[in-house]
């Protein structure tokens, strides 16, 4: 099995306006013990087996004695300088006699397996092993970034994807560099090329760099799905485990977010970075990758409308995230102090010991009540606006009357009596024709078209003086 180097993060200097460097690790080359099912590189007296049904591109750097090869229906051998083979007259000392060794399936190496591929900020770092930590989304070619194969070496990988191209910005195969499109077209139709790309995709170069000073989205989320197919996630032992942006499984450490201004480098602050913090012996163990992301942004964290660009530093480390909630608190205060010279306007952090950057992990439980009291404020303010506007009716509620004689129905088991109706009021045009009965020098009663008037008897308008 291929294993990945340990990507312990050099913050070297990288212009915002240049790409990474991806180096695609596997080869198909004769030497590499890997590449055999024994797991050691076949001698004299072995019969070398090449899958009759698979195709293959393997690169010979020097020459090799074999006691009986077999082929495959397609491929190819790339010979070195002074490479090659050839039978020995009697047995090789020290070699087992015909064991068949065989090479190794590689038509299973996916260009979107993240453990496959390797970053760094130049060619020099990629030589010496100085590798770049990155979330799993960006540690697959971004479409800004110089792809390399590696020199005096041979491939095979699968660029089958959902999309039809695979844009990038160059690709680098033996030593030459690809940047023109046409051309590389020409030698993905060779018979090398055919051997060493195959599946549905098309890797495309001459995508232009990114001239952003504060960097570019690497914009494979198209892809997710598919990185994070090939990851394992590991079991963690941490408070409140974090997900980054990109990354297809959740970690322990430390995640800040910040949003910048202009005047913001990514490069100068990468550099910052490095020489303020990296270099210190306590953080020798951190792992962190910084790049641009496009964060979702979602109302009352559940309804997305829409996405802002930040910067997004991951900080992992080997204690479960202790050691990373420490740099990041002093990376977020030294932001805060020099953020208008750096063109930071905000930065923040949330530890997976459940702290943040104003709040310790104790008080982590404080920090969410609030927040859900103040979302739940923010709703009942909105439902009030909507509900003035007519946008949202309530329903319709009973009056108190209604509620107080239906329960003075139930209580008394049926209608209630109102008495008896009053001929007067009620029918002033059905009043008893008895004479003299309503005859007064006072007309107690008045009747006109708006209504029924009572005069007060004992009233006399003539005794009211206001003037007194």
């Amino acid at each position: 099995m291929l294993k990945t180097p340990v990507m312990l993060l050099v913050l070297c200097l990288v212009g915002a306006a240049e790409a990474l460097y991806k180096q695609w690790i596997p080869d198909t080359n004769y030497e590499n013990k890997t590449n055999w099912d024994k797991g050691d590189v076949p001698c004299g007296n072995d019969i070398v087996q090449f899958s009759a049904q698979r195709q293959v591109s393997v690169f010979v750097e020097t020459s090799h004695a074999v006691q009986e090869m077999r082929m495959p229906l397609d491929g190819e051998f790339i010979l070195n300088s002074g490479a090659g083979f050839y039978v020995l007259a009697g047995p090789e000392p020290g070699c087992s006699q015909g064991i068949t060794t065989k090479f190794k399936d590689s038509d299973t190496l996916q260009w979107f397996n993240p453990a496959l591929w390797q970053a760094a900020a130049s060619l020099g770092d990629l030589q010496g092993g100085n590798s770049l930590f990155a979330v799993h989304e960006e540690s697959v070619p971004c479409q800004y970034d110089d792809v390399v194969f590696k020199a005096l070496s041979s491939f095979r990988v699968d660029t089958s994807s959902s999309q039809s191209s695979i844009p990038v910005k160059t690709v680098s195969v033996q030593g030459k560099v690809f940047d023109s499109g046409s051309e590389f077209s020409q030698y993905l139709s060779s018979g090398s090329g055919r051997l060493q790309f195959h599946g549905s995709a098309a890797v495309t170069v001459g995508n232009p760099g990114c001239e952003d000073p504060s960097g570019c989205e690497c914009r494979n989320s198209v892809n997710h799905q598919q990185i994070c197919s090939s990851v394992t996630c590991e079991s963690l032992n941490c408070k409140t485990p974090l997900q980054p942006v990109g990354h297809c499984c959740q970690v322990c450490g430390a995640i800040l977010t910040i949003q910048y201004a202009a005047g913001f480098n990514l490069q100068t602050y990468r550099q910052r970075i490095y020489h303020l913090f990296l270099i210190q012996s306590k953080y020798k163990s951190v792992q962190l990758g910084m790049s641009k992301i496009l964060k979702p942004q979602r109302l009352m964290g559940m309804i997305p409308f829409g996405a802002s660009s930040m910067i997004q530093v991951v900080i992992m480390d080997e204690e479960q995230g202790e050691i990373s909630e420490a740099l990041a608190f002093e990376i977020v205060n030294d932001a805060r102090t020099h953020g208008s010279n750096l063109g930071i306007t905000e930065a923040e952090f949330q530890a997976s010991s459940g702290g943040s950057s104003d709040q310790p992990g104790g008080t982590a439980g404080l920090v969410v009540g609030i927040l859900f009291g103040v979302l739940f404020m923010i709703v009942l303010v909105l439902i009030l606006v909507l509900v003035r506007k007519g946008i949202i009716q309530m329903p319709l509620m009973p009056s108190l009357r209604r509620l107080k004689r239906s329960s003075n129905n139930e209580e008394l088991g049926g209608p209630l009596d109102h008495g008896f109706d009053n001929p007067m009021f009620d029918k002033p045009n059905m009043l008893p024709d008895i004479p003299g009965l309503y005859e007064t020098n006072t007309n107690s009663i008045s009747m006109t078209q708006t209504g029924v008037y009572f005069v007060n008897p004992v009233f006399d308008e003539r005794e009211t003086d206001f003037n007194a």
